[in-house]
């Protein structure tokens, strides 16, 4: 894992971050996001857990908890797997090829599904928002441990109010 920028979590070696880039030649190109790793005590012959902790827009990952909908990590694992192929095949090919039929993000999955074109650019926006590389260096450890963002006062304009609902929170009270 020489080429990636990795921090350990609680100066142990079962959690960490690890400095994920979007894949060139796909809508996530030039995103940065920060990867949160748990390795169970079984690892490797149970697989690691793997969620993204800024935000990002896709069918097959949870946008409140970045949690990732990934067949080969959830259920085909195997000891010959390491996290090189997480980063340079897994996620790669999760974000090149996203599963609308398998969604954790039900909104992703209807709308690339729907709408095509109005999914590429949700998806562009949401790296343009909370995939540069200053957002992966300027979370909190709270925010990391939550998978929030932090905004800073220049961030938090009123005037996007009339934006989408990208800040609501998910799904309605029962009346």
């Amino acid at each position: 894992m020489s080429d990636y920028a990795v921090e350990t979590i609680n100066d142990g070696l079962n959690e960490f971050n690890v400095e994920f880039h979007g894949p060139k030649d796909s809508l996530y190109e030039g995103g940065f996001w920060k990867i949160r790793v748990e390795l169970p005590d079984a690892y490797p012959y149970k697989s690691p857990s793997i969620g993204f902790v800024n935000k990002i827009f896709h069918p097959n990952v949870d946008e409140l908890s970045g949690s990732v909908c990934l067949d080969v990590i959830n259920q085909s694992w195997s000891p010959m797997f390491d996290l090189l192929n997480v980063f340079e095949v897994f996620l790669p090919q999760l974000l090149l090829y996203p599963n609308p039929s398998d969604p954790l993000n039900g909104d992703a999955a209807s709308l690339m599904m729907k709408d095509r074109k109005l999914y590429d650019q949700k998806v562009k926006e949401y790296c343009e928002k909370y995939a540069k590389k200053e957002h992966i260096t300027n979370l909190t450890p709270e925010e990391e441990e939550s998978g929030e963002e932090h905004t800073t006062d220049e961030e938090s304009d009123p005037s996007d109010d009339d934006d989408e609902d990208d800040d609501d929170i998910a799904g309605h009270a029962d009346p």
